[in-house]
């Protein structure tokens, strides 16, 4: 690979300094070599007189990682023990607290904890800070120091320091690690209405999704009411593994189309005959944290007119990934395509728009937690067609259906109301009057 870049490189220097070559094409080169040639000074610069001797690979991989960063937040360089983090997040288990993390102005910012997690279970929320680790200040590194701060053998624990939207103070919450073995799916069956409550679009998501499906029939002893999918805080995924779930609850149609650069770049990919979910009524729960591969299945369910999506509008990133390995382990992370959802949409800043918005009245901390999206990003990708709902988000007039407090619903049982809601909902709709099933 090198040697062909090096022969590239080399071929149309020589072809530049050829009078033959026409002036506009000759000019970009020239001024790209003279870039380069800058790039090289600096590069020198830094080598030989910087104040502590830092090493060439160090200099190197700081340069690729600029030059990604200036394109959009989802291209990178994936050195080696990046491109192994990768691969074991998608093969379905990794090691940490079940974080997801980004780095924001020198800020260590949860974007969403995942389901089943040490990190979950403490009650981390998206839009969280980390200010501290075993009390030491964190900010102002990189985002790979703090990843490796927080990771360690399971077992052992770590103090994090939280400042959160809305509280008058920071807090310290103490988690253990754990060897997460992330299971992409769960679900069960309450009142004859299956849950299926996907955590990850993950290389098992699919055959877990139709796991899933031919288990609440057994669990029913035939077919439920209906179906409750659950993509709540869904950081997304592999877009192979959405196309399946997509089409497990699909007997026709388009599922998601992605477009390139180019005007004849475009992909599209269609559900096959058979719905595993037999057409029964559905509700898709999404949030702010529902992103990238969900937002692929709940836009494919609400354009089909398969599902009623409920919840609060989605993250918001309608862009497309290819892993381009560079050596056996190293890759590059690209954006190379947007994705739209089969009436044309594109989710990106946007996200999808629930069909019912339904706020997380159980959660007595939601009016004050901030909503972290795809454009609250820097430098994230435009939609062309951007339309800005924050005033139906922001809307403060009193709905009497979500007028009941954390406090009071606690009282009456319900720990999730959107969930609660969406099972009401499923009721109403299936002409089977329910029956008590013994949940799974």
């Amino acid at each position: 690979m090198a040697r062909f870049l090096l022969r590239s490189a080399l071929l149309v220097g020589a072809v530049a300094l050829v009078p033959a070559v026409s002036t506009s094409m000759a000019a970009g080169d020239v001024q790209t070599y003279r870039d380069l040639d800058q790039f090289m000074s600096v590069f020198e610069r830094v080598r030989s007189e910087y104040v502590d001797k830092v090493d060439d690979k160090t200099l190197i991989k700081g340069a690729i990682d600029g030059m990604l960063a200036s394109l959009d937040p989802h291209s990178s360089y994936l050195d080696a023990r990046d491109f192994t983090n990768l691969k074991t997040q998608t093969d379905g288990a990794y090691g940490g607290l079940g974080l997801t993390v980004s780095l924001e102005d020198g800020a260590v910012k949860i974007i969403t904890p995942t389901e089943d997690t040490p990190a979950f279970r403490a009650g981390l929320k998206a839009g969280d800070f980390i200010t501290h680790l075993d009390g030491a200040l964190i900010y102002g590194g990189t985002l790979d120091e703090a990843v490796d701060k927080m990771r360690g053998p399971a077992g052992s624990s770590v103090r994090l320091t939280i400042v959160r939207p809305g509280r008058d103070k920071p807090f310290d919450v103490t988690l253990k690690r754990e060897i997460i073995q992330l299971k992409p799916v769960k679900w069960e069956v309450k009142d004859r209405v299956g849950i299926i409550n996907i955590n990850t679009f993950n290389k098992n998501t699919g055959e877990a999704v139709r796991a899933a499906l031919a288990g609440i029939d057994k669990a029913v002893g035939g077919q439920p009411l209906g179906y409750v999918v659950d993509l709540r805080s869904n950081p997304g995924g592999l877009l192979d593994q959405a196309i399946e779930v997509g089409d497990a609850f699909l007997d026709r149609g388009e599922i998601v189309s992605q477009r390139g650069r180019e005007k004849k770049d475009i992909e599209r990919y269609y559900a096959r005959p058979g719905d595993l979910s037999h057409g029964l009524p559905m509700v898709v729960l999404v949030d702010a944290g529902s992103a990238s591969a969900a937002e692929i299945v709940a836009g494919a369910l609400q354009d089909q007119k398969r599902a009623i999506v409920m919840g609060e509008k989605s993250f918001g990133k309608g862009s497309v990934q290819t892993l381009l390995p560079l050596t056996d382990d190293t890759a590059l992370r690209l954006t190379t395509a947007r994705y739209y959802t089969p009436s044309g949409r594109s989710v990106q800043e946007g996200g999808i728009m629930p069909d019912i918005l339904v706020p997380q009245i159980s959660d007595a901390d939601y009016k004050d937690r901030p909503r972290l999206r795809e454009a609250d990003l820097r430098r994230h990708l435009i939609n062309e067609a951007k339309v800005d709902d924050s005033v139906l988000e922001d809307d403060t007039k009193p709905d009497p259906r979500f007028a009941a407090t954390a406090d009071a619903l606690k009282k009456q049982g319900v720990e999730d109301f959107q969930l609660d809601y969406a099972l009401k909902t499923i009721r109403r709709l299936s002409p089977t009057p329910p029956a008590k099933v013994a949940s799974k």
